[in-house]
């Protein structure tokens, strides 16, 4: 009975045994509906023991202790064995006996079997469920924070779908608002003077027209409106009138044109800025230039200095005391000027002459008023007309003529510039504190402010 009970006991361990490993396997585990039979009805190894079963291992354990009796007994015990033997009456005595001790044993091994296939069917229903509780409950885990997930996006979307709006509806503003024009040099629609020497801008647009100002070679203009005749409605610097577009440059071929042609510009920002002969403080000081005076820079050097023309040399200012752009030349006014009392017409008359050649090149040693001059040579060249006889020399004219200050300076009158206290440059006083003068290669005649640098002298060469 032992011997069999503990056959019965390890073929439950070893049951459970193998349930546990197919269980650690997963064989339970899965639960989809996609597996087949086979995968599902995994045999349980179960230890059941029939009669005849039981009989045999009776049998057999009788003649295993009949073969051991027969080896180990010898003498009196064989005797004994022999009385023991006969004290069992009849076959039919030894018959019922081992009949009902298997029955009883079968009982017991039944129930045995049963609680051991139940134990077997409740660990895999645990397992199972187990196994299935813990796929719930990891489908219902993730299910909430994929649907708490959702509802922060949802919450998220809607707060910020007023901003979403907001920038859309600016989005449409801005695409119903008009793009600003592009500009180039300050100009929206620009214009280029296409001519040799200078155009004439008048009040009117016809040739008929007052002359109320010129555009010099390559100076630039705003294009207001062009009438049917091509005749442009134009405004530059503080000129506004009309010119014909013949001797304009227009769209694409005036911007292309204004690359060619613009120049650096340096202002002056400072009270008094001092002119050097050479890009350091320990240079001679040439002049000194107001503010806001206008340079023709030549090079930006790389100590911050600035090289520029004054008139038709070259010289040097620091950067810091000036503010560089790039610029186009403007138109300039001709509007009548307002004379104190005591002028005389023809100082009058001298003056709207020598404006009627703004924009004419320099050129120098030249004389020419149209085809070129030099400083000297341009205030000879006005002079004459008027009866007075000048050398071609800035500083043999300075040594002629009366001498008077600057409070006393009037239209006609000449005023000198130096450079180490030698006259280099001379141009025509033209009234409210400008000149008219051949400056430079660059700029040829043009109107400045009496003292865009430091005047050396002022000499009268016509009477009152």
């Amino acid at each position: 009975m032992n011997r069999i009970k503990k056959l019965r006991y390890a073929g439950v361990i070893a049951g459970v045994g193998l349930a546990v490993v197919m269980f650690s396997n997963g064989v339970y585990a899965n639960t989809s509906p996609k597996e087949t039979q086979e995968e599902t009805d995994i045999p349980v190894l179960a230890f059941e023991f029939t009669d005849e079963a039981a009989a045999d291992n009776s049998v057999n354990a009788a003649s295993a202790t009949a073969e051991t009796d027969t080896e180990e007994f010898t003498g009196d015990e064989a005797i004994d064995k022999e009385v023991t033997d006969k004290e069992n009456t009849g076959d039919e005595a030894t018959s019922e006996k081992t009949t009902e001790e298997p029955a009883a044993d079968k009982q017991t091994i039944d129930k045995e079997a049963i609680d051991e296939k139940a134990t077997e069917e409740d660990l895999e229903l645990a397992a199972g469920a187990g196994e299935v509780l813990d796929n719930i409950e990891s489908q219902e885990t993730l299910g909430r924070s994929a649907g708490a997930g959702e509802v922060f996006d949802q919450a998220e979307s809607a707060l910020n779908e007023p901003a979403m709006q907001t920038q859309n509806i600016e989005q449409e503003e801005d695409a119903q608002q008009p793009a600003e024009p592009e500009t180039h040099w300050g100009y929206t629609n620009l214009g280029i003077a296409h001519v040799d020497n200078h155009l004439n801008i008048r009040e009117e647009p016809n040739e008929n027209g007052k002359l109320i100002g010129k555009l010099s070679k390559d100076a630039a203009c705003e294009i207001l409106e062009i009438d049917e005749n091509d005749w442009a409605h134009i405004k530059s610097g503080k000129v506004e009138g009309y010119c014909s577009t013949e001797f304009l440059y227009l769209g694409e071929e005036a911007v292309a044109r204004g690359r060619e042609v613009a120049s650096m510009i340096a202002i002056v920002n400072t009270q008094t800025l001092k002119v050097r002969e050479q890009p350091n403080t320990d240079s001679t000081v040439i002049t000194l230039i107001p503010e806001e005076e206008q340079l023709e820079v030549v090079e930006i050097m790389e100590n911050g200095w600035i090289k520029f023309l004054l008139d038709d040399e070259e010289a040097y200012v620091s950067g810091e005391y000036v503010d560089v752009e790039e610029r186009l030349e403007k138109a300039v006014t001709l509007t009548e000027l307002k004379y104190g009392q005591g002028v005389s017409d023809v100082r009058v008359d001298l003056v709207q002459y020598a404006k009627q050649f703004v924009g004419n090149p320099y050129v120098w040693g030249g004389t020419s008023l149209t085809n070129g001059a030099d400083c000297s040579g341009f205030t000879l060249s006005i002079f004459k007309k008027y009866g007075v006889s000048l050398p071609h020399h800035a500083a043999s004219q300075a040594q002629l003529g009366t001498k008077v200050d600057y409070s006393s300076a009037q239209p006609g009158d000449l005023v000198f510039y130096a450079k180490n206290g030698r006259i280099n440059h001379v141009a025509i006083y033209i009234g409210n504190g400008q000149v008219i003068h051949a400056s430079s290669p660059k700029t040829g005649i043009k109107i400045s402010s009496w003292n865009y640098r430091t005047p050396a002298g002022i000499r009268r060469y016509l009477a009152n």
